[in-house]
């Protein structure tokens, strides 16, 4: 488990707090989302105005249902609760970082 690996009541205080949130929806056995994972982290260290965390979808399954997440790697943007973005598949960086180009 890496530094951006969030639980439910982790995810809840980030989603609360006053930075936008990168979510990343992976899980261990999806090959795109490995291909993803040093992309997501390099984001994070890279943007330090964004919260960026990476949710299990085998370990938090119902989180995965809340928001919807039928393909992974999911990535979703949060800004005070609500979903702003979505990303479905594995991505270029560059494209990563469009989707909150705008905040």
């Amino acid at each position: 488990m890496d530094g951006l690996s969030v639980n439910r009541a982790k995810f809840e205080e980030l989603i609360a707090g006053d930075k936008p949130l990168l979510v990343d929806f992976w899980a261990s056995w999806c090959g795109p989302c490995r291909m993803m994972a040093p992309i997501v982290e390099e984001v994070a260290k890279e943007h330090p105005e964004i919260a960026v965390a990476k949710i299990n979808v085998d370990d938090e399954p119902e989180l995965a249902q809340k928001y919807k997440v039928m393909n992974i790697p999911t990535l979703l943007l949060f800004r005070g609760g609500d979903i702003i973005k979505r990303q479905i598949g594995a991505v270029s960086k560059s494209r990563l970082e469009e989707m909150f180009k705008d905040l």
